[in-house]
Order: structure tokens, then C-alpha cells, then sequence
């Protein structure tokens, strides 16, 4: 045993002034007895009229040069070497994920126990070393700057909390490689079950992480999707589907419930390892606004993560929009394309009628051909012939096969991909209120933006001139356009979101702010600065509550759900240290060649603080004098008689 203050040992000295106060003459005090009979041997005690005494056995001094050795040996701070995970600077990862509520481990969750794995660290640290801890959530999070104080990590491992989404290894593992900077001794510990997921490659002069496994258990069922869909005017019909990512076969019983009461159930056996699709041949009559769906199981059946026990959606309708078509010719791409969008209802109109119907549209799509008037609604212009008030076409331009993505933010462009369209010829168009959203050499043949309120994009080329028609983007860019004029709802989530999934907005052009309300009954107020509002705020499962304001008042509403679908954070089987690989290198394993300190001062200081309350209860019960009724406290007094005594 060794010590890391050993100047402690200095407060020894207190000890003479307590001896000394012992040894010292007593201060004589008047005491009135009935009698001196009893009390001749102490008057002729002649170590009283002494000024020094000699060390008796006393009760009371050997508790206190004992509390006093004790809290000497607390302030030297004794400590035994012991093995420990790595020493220096350290950078601590701590798995936070959905996963690490699994209750496996003892009775306890994963989490509970990394937590503990991380204290036990801290508590072996040397004094030299600095740790800094990590939270690897669905955001990776430092608690802690490099640090040498216990208690300052302590706080911090009190403090953090479990998050049911995915963890982000990739920027936990960059963050904590960025640590290694001007350090000697660097290493990065990673208390988890395993699940990392694609995880990027460290650079090349970090060491591979040491792993800590948590876990043990496989065991889980869990409700790996849920969807409702309806045609316009149809009866939504409902399928859902159940994962047994364990090792034994289950018997389990999917409760659906439409507004929170009860309406259907299916039961079944899943086989180890496998799913059980969970179709409802029936469509759902009844109305309803959301569908949320519970898993029970048999008592003989383990599960251990209850968090994808349950799932939510709600009712997908798909609204008819009405789209008023006018082409100088037939173009059969565009048309077909118009027909093949799902809720699209399209009317056609007369080339030689240059003057719009009176009944508005949500959507005007003119094909080489412009009306006298422009329509107050949104539009989709091909190869428009001449310029308008609010855009001007300049010359043709030649062929272009160099023809590529200029924003790649942007909804329309999503998943679009041009590098192998070509083009015979184009116009140039210009338009101020447009952004660029594809460019050829000489310039953009798609733009999109908004003027006048309304919205408005423009392919300037004739289909029939380009391979466009042939290619998968053009269904891919239509629905796009379509969803970007009119969409369906104010959110468009046909498969739901998951944890940590940022919400994109389509407020409406009257709108002033956005309420939305979390399962937990927390109101979030998002002011509209844009045509686009991002909700980040997704950190709970459950029904979320989307409120469009105008004036003070809902004008609109739409709810959406938040689920834990994906086998990234339900497959629970804890990963080996032999198995786990971080950008195609295994994981190091926990070592032990490094030493680290395990101190006693708390428990000295205890003990000290024990005897302490033992020496203040002995000392007043000698202060207590025996008589017939009983004890009193402090010193007895009679009339009759007195004595002098030291």
C-alpha cells in the first residue's frame, strides 16, 4: 500500500495536545453530597493537588487518538495498485442507444451496468490521467473535457441518461479521435453491447478502441413495421410485421387499437430468427386518425427490450389533387407520367383556346404552350416558347451530355439522378426569383422557385429532345415536382420517422408559427423564417401532434409518429470482442497490462466519523451518576453537604 499525500501524516502531531490535556491537573469543582463518607479515598487522592497526572486506561482517549490516526490516514490517502482498462489520456464512450435498455444484465439494463463499468474506471484512474467522457446517442455528446477529477466525472455518469434511438458511432469514434492530439499515451475505451453499425475507419495513427462488451442476452420480439394505406375514397387497409431476434420460438398475441380503444388482435408462433408478416385481408371501415399496435406475450417467453413492444401510425390517405394539362402536341411522356402519380386527377385542356377555365386547380402543367393570362397557381412549364412578366427565354443552346445535380438540398432533385441524360437542345432562361436546381455546359434546364405565391418550375427543352423520358429519373423527378406543388399534408411521411430524424415542414404560404406537441405533452413553438421548417426534436416514441397558427388559432393539424423500426437497435444479441470491427479492423480487447488506483480515504473517513458519534455517546453516559429512581445527567447537587474535589 502506498500513499498520494504522505505530508498528511504530519496532523499526527495533534496528538500531543490531547495527551497533553489528559496528563494536565484537573480544574477542582464544588459538589454538594450528603456525605463525605464515601468519598475519603478520593480526598486523599494526592495526585489531585498535582499539576501533571499519569496516563490512565481512558475510554475516551482511545477513541480520539484512534479518530484521529483514522482521519490522518484519510488525508495521506492510501491506494493499491490495480489493473485497469488504459491509462493516460483516456477518451470514454459510454453507448447510450435503445439498445442498452435491454434488461439482461443481472436484472438490470445494459445501460445501468456501462454506467457502472465507467465509474469503476474513473475510480482506478491514476492520478496522472484525464479522461473525457462521450455520450453516444442518437447525437454524440462530451459531458467532460479532459480531466483529472474524479468528481467531476462522477457527476457527470450520475447525470447521463439512456436515448431510444440509434447510436451515431461515426461522429462519436471522430470526436474521440480528435483527443489524440499532442498526447503520449491516448486511448479510446467503448462500453457498449456491440451494436455500432457501419462504423467509419479511424485514422491511421489512432489505436483501434479498446470494447468493453455489455450484455447477454438475445432474447427479443419486436414490431418491426407497421403501415396503414388507403386509395382516395377507399377503406385504409392496415399490415404490420413481428421480428423474433432470439433463440427460441414465441408465441405472441399484436393487439391494434384505432384511437386508443381496442378493435383487433392476431396471434402466432415466429420460429427463432425469423419474421411473421401480419397481413389484415379486411379493410379498416370504422374512422379513425391514428392506429397504435402492443405486443403480449406468453410468461414463458423472454424479451428483454420493451421500447419496440409497441408502434404507432396514422391514417395515410391519399388526397386527389386536380391538374390542369394543356401540351401544343401530344407528348405521350408527359401525359403518361401525369396518369401513373398516385391521388392525381388531370384535365386536359384545348391547345387553341388560349384563356384558363374559371375554376381553379392545384396545378398547371403547360407543354410548349403559354396562355394569354398566366393562372394564379403553381406551375410546371416544359419548354415554355416565349417570355412572360415573370421569366424571359433567350436563345437556344446547343446539345449538352455533361448535364449534372447543381442543388442537391433540394426536394425536387431528391434522388434524382442525371449523369446520364442528354440533351439535343435547350433554351436559356432567365428568372430571378428561380434557383438552378440542374445545369448543362451553358446553363440550367431545371428551375424552381417562388414569385407572386406561387410556385413554379420550368424544364426549358422539349422532351421528345432528350433522353430524359427513358431514364428512371423521370417518374423519380415528377413525383418529386408533384410533392414539392401540392403536397398531400403539411409533412409528408408515408413510412413514419424514426428517433433522431429531423422533420422537414411545408408550412402553408398564411401561416405565422408551428406548434408540435410530444408524446410527453411538451409544446415546441418553431417560427417560419422560409418555405421550410425543421422539427429536431424527435427524442421520444409515440404520437406527435403538428399544429399549423395563423392569428392565434390552429388552422390546421396533422399528426405523426415516431417509431423504433430497424434491426440496428431490436437485434440485441451482444457483439464478442472477438467479432467486433470498426472500419474493418477488430476492436482491441480490455487489457490489463495497465495499472490504475483504487483509494480507501472514504471509507477511513467513515470509520473516523463512526467513532466519533461512539466517543460523543461514551462521554455523556459518563456524565450520567447512578440513583435510586434511575441516572441524571450532569452534576448532583445537595444542601446538606459540600465537597472540594479536583
Amino acid at each position: 500500500m502506498s500513499f498520494l499525500a504522505p505530508i498528511g501524516f504530519a496532523a499526527l502531531a495533534i496528538a500531543i495536545p490531547i495527551l497533553l490535556l489528559y496528563m494536565l491537573r484537573l480544574r477542582r469543582r464544588e459538589v454538594l453530597i450528603s456525605s463525605t463518607f464515601l468519598w475519603r479515598q478520593v480526598v486523599q487522592d494526592t495526585e489531585a493537588n498535582t499539576p501533571w497526572q499519569r496516563l490512565r486506561r481512558n475510554l475516551l482517549l482511545f477513541l480520539q487518538l484512534l479518530i484521529l490516526l483514522l482521519l490522518v490516514l484519510a488525508l495521506a490517502r492510501p491506494f493499491i495498485t490495480v489493473p485497469t482498462i488504459s491509462a493516460g489520456k483516456i477518451a470514454l464512450l459510454v453507448d447510450a442507444s435503445a439498445s442498452m435498455t435491454a434488461t439482461d444484465v443481472a436484472g438490470e439494463s445494459r445501460f445501468s451496468a456501462a454506467i457502472e463499468q465507467a465509474r469503476q474506471i474513473v475510480n482506478n484512474m491514476n492520478p496522472q490521467d484525464i479522461i473525457s467522457l462521450i455520450r453516444v446517442a442518437d447525437i454524440a455528446e462530451p459531458l467532460t473535457a479532459y480531466t483529472a477529477d474524479k468528481n467531476e466525472l462522477r457527476r457527470a455518469l450520475d447525470s447521463v441518461s439512456v436515448s431510444y434511438g440509434a447510436a451515431d458511432w461515426d461522429t462519436a469514434l471522430t470526436l474521440a479521435a480528435a483527443g489524440a492530439s499532442g498526447a503520449e499515451n491516448f486511448s479510446i475505451v467503448m462500453i457498449s453491447d456491440g451494436g455500432v453499425g457501419e462504423a467509419a475507419s479511424l485514422p491511421a495513427n489512432i489505436p483501434q478502441p479498446i470494447y468493453v462488451p455489455v450484455g447477454e442476452s438475445a432474447n427479443n420480439i419486436a414490431i418491426t413495421a407497421l403501415a396503414t394505406r388507403s386509395l382516395a375514397g377507399g377503406a385504409p387497409q392496415l399490415f404490420a410485421q413481428v421480428t423474433n431476434y432470439g433463440d427460441s420460438r414465441a408465441e405472441i398475441s399484436l393487439v391494434i387499437r384505432l384511437d386508443d380503444v381496442l378493435r383487433l388482435s392476431r396471434s402466432g408462433a415466429i420460429p427463432p430468427r425469423s419474421q411473421l408478416p401480419i397481413p389484415f385481408d379486411e379493410p379498416i371501415t370504422e374512422p379513425f386518425e391514428t392506429l397504435s399496435a402492443t405486443l403480449t406475450f406468453d410468461n414463458d417467453v423472454e424479451d428483454f427490450l420493451e421500447l419496440d413492444n409497441r408502434a404507432w401510425t396514422v391514417q395515410n390517405v391519399v388526397h386527389t389533387r386536380r391538374v390542369y394539362y394543356v401540351s401544343s402536341s401530344q407528348n405521350l411522356f408527359l401525359e403518361q407520367a401525369l396518369r401513373s402519380l398516385p391521388g392525381v386527377q388531370t384535365f386536359r385542356g384545348a391547345a387553341e383556346n388560349r384563356s384558363l377555365p374559371g375554376e381553379p386547380f392545384d396545378l398547371y402543367v403547360f407543354d410548349s404552350w403559354l396562355p394569354n393570362q398566366l393562372p394564379a397557381g403553381d406551375m410546371l412549364l416544359v419548354n415554355p416558347p416565349n417570355s412572360t412578366p415573370i421569366f424571359t427565354v433567350g436563345a437556344t443552346l446547343p446539345a449538352s451530355d455533361e448535364i449534372g445535380i447543381a442543388d442537391e438540398e433540394s426536394a425536387i432533385t431528391s434522388f434524382v439522378d442525371l449523369d446520364e441524360m442528354s440533351l439535343l437542345a435547350y433554351r436559356a432562361v432567365e428568372a430571378g426569383w428561380a434557383r438552378a436546381l440542374a445545369r448543362a455546359e451553358g446553363g440550367a434546364i431545371l428551375l424552381a422557385g417562388e414569385v407572386n405565391a406561387q410556385q413554379i418550375a420550368i424544364l426549358p427543352f422539349d422532351l421528345r429532345d432528350s433522353n430524359l423520358p427513358l431514364l428512371i429519373a423521370w417518374p423519380v423527378l415528377m413525383a418529386n415536382l408533384l410533392d414539392w406543388f401540392s403536397p398531400a399534408d403539411i409533412v409528408s411521411l408515408p413510412h413514419g420517422l424514426s428517433v433522431g430524424d429531423v422533420l422537414v415542414i411545408s408550412p402553408p404560404l398564411l401561416a405565422e408559427s408551428i406548434r408540435v406537441t410530444t408524446p410527453d405533452g411538451s409544446a415546441h413553438e418553431l417560427p417560419i423564417a422560409g418555405d421550410r421548417v425543421a422539427f429536431a426534436n424527435t427524442d421520444q416514441l409515440g404520437l406527435y401532434l403538428l399544429e399549423i397558427l395563423q392569428d392565434g388559432e390552429v388552422t390546421s393539424a396533422q399528426r405523426f409518429a415516431v417509431n423504433l423500426f430497424g434491426a440496428g437497435e431490436s437485434e440485441i444479441r451482444p457483439v464478442p470482442q472477438a467479432d467486433l470491427r470498426l472500419g474493418g479492423a477488430l476492436a482491441a480487447a480490455d487489457a490489463d497490462e495497465e495499472l490504475g488506483t483504487q483509494e480507501f480515504w472514504k471509507w477511513l473517513a467513515l470509520a473516523a466519523l463512526l467513532l466519533l458519534a461512539i466517543e460523543w455517546y461514551a462521554y455523556h453516559r459518563r456524565l450520567q451518576a447512578p440513583t435510586l429512581l434511575g441516572s441524571t445527567r450532569g452534576p448532583i447537587r445537595f444542601p446538606w453537604a459540600r465537597l472540594r474535589s479536583s
